[in-house]
Parts: structure tokens; C-alpha cells; sequence
């Protein structure tokens, strides 16, 4: 699987991931932070099927419209989340002077559901605690986490629809029972791994042998 980290919105930071199959060149993009020709000229010769965001904060969902207008993919998103796409109260836009309405899912998804980019699999997680419908994307050695876990921190759980306690137990029995290699790629900041993590991330370091 390849995969390119693009920043389209760099006042929030947010990585914003391309991924693809090499083989079927089947592609989904991974919280499109903005509206962005970079990312439409990106996927020129790959098959974009699916557009997934992590949650539904503005910072996150904002290129949503524009990839649906332009291309045939399909928005995903948790199913409790996906009020949020709508509602710029909800999903935060508001705080910055937005008003910020994405398309609607097209997909609402759940823990244990899956996605297919060629013959590859990718599994759908719900790691609520950041918000109630967070979810991250595992794919061979590949983590790709939004809001719940960063290299060295955590999502922050002050917001609403966050808490702390669910944040860490999805942490510590979703994710960190990885494998160490796994390759983390977070919704901010640099890329970590599993055990890099599990050893050294003071949220939730040592707290899994």
C-alpha cells in the first residue's frame, strides 16, 4: 500500500493522507482538511473511491464537498459522527469564524466494518473519546488515527462528545494491542509507531505489557 501525507491546512496542522493500491490504483483520501487542487491533482491516474474522515471536527472535513463535486468517491464517515458534517455548531467551524456544511455520508460506518482498495482490506476502528464517533484506519502495517492518538499525546477530550477515560480504554484495548511496528500516522504531528508509543506516550506509556 502507498500512501502520501499532504498539509492543506496549515493553519490546524492537519495531515490529510492519500492512499493507494499500487496494483488496482484504488484510492481514499484521509480527512481532506481543506479544499485544495494539490489533492485533486494528486489522485490523476488513481481510482479515488473513497473519501473517510476520522471524526467530523471542521479541521478535518473541510475538503469534503469539493472531492465529492470533482470526483465519484464516496464520503465515509462513523455513523456517530455523521451529524456533525452538516452542523458547523457541531463540528467546531463556528469557533473560527466558519460556517463550515460538508456533503452528507454516503457511508456510515461502524467498529468492525471494513473497506476494499483492490485486494487490500481496510479495517475500521472505533476509537471513540476525542468524539463519539472517532474511528481510525488500519491497513497491512499502517495506522491511520486521526484525533486519537499522536507521538507523544493524545486527542484532547475537552470538546464536546469527548472523555477522557473512554479515549484511553480505546487507546490502551484497541490500538496498543498492535503490533509494535505498526506505523502510526495521527490527524497532527509526526508519525510514530505502536511501541514507540506503548513505552514512551505519558497518556498511556508502560500501561500495556
Amino acid at each position: 500500500m502507498k500512501y502520501r501525507i499532504f498539509n492543506v491546512l496549515p493553519a490546524f496542522g492537519t495531515n490529510t493522507y492519500l492512499v493507494w493500491d499500487e496494483f488496482s490504483k484504488e484510492a481514499m483520501i484521509i480527512d481532506p482538511a481543506d479544499k485544495s487542487q494539490t489533492l485533486l491533482d494528486a489522485v490523476k491516474g488513481l481510482n479515488l473511491k473513497y473519501i473517510v474522515n476520522t471524526h467530523g471536527h471542521g479541521d478535518h472535513i473541510g475538503g469534503n464537498k469539493f472531492l465529492k463535486e470533482n470526483t465519484q468517491a464516496k464520503l465515509a464517515i462513523h455513523e456517530l459522527d455523521a451529524s456533525m458534517l452538516n452542523d458547523p455548531n457541531q463540528n467546531l467551524s463556528t469557533h473560527w469564524g466558519a460556517q463550515l456544511v460538508s456533503a452528507s455520508a454516503d457511508i456510515k460506518l461502524k467498529d468492525g466494518d471494513s473497506l476494499q482498495l483492490g485486494n487490500k482490506k481496510i479495517a475500521v476502528i472505533h476509537t471513540p473519546g476525542h468524539s463519539r464517533g472517532g474511528i481510525c484506519l488500519l491497513v497491512e502495517d499502517l495506522l491511520f488515527c486521526g484525533d486519537t492518538l499522536f507521538a507523544g499525546s493524545i486527542g484532547r477530550t475537552d470538546l464536546p462528545g469527548g472523555d477522557y477515560a473512554t479515549l484511553i480504554n480505546a487507546i490502551k484495548t484497541k490500538l496498543l494491542i498492535l503490533n509494535g511496528n505498526t506505523k502510526v500516522f495521527p490527524g497532527h504531528g509526526p508519525d510514530t509507531t505502536i511501541e514507540d508509543e506503548k513505552i514512551g506516550n505519558p497518556f498511556v506509556g508502560m500501561m500495556v505489557r
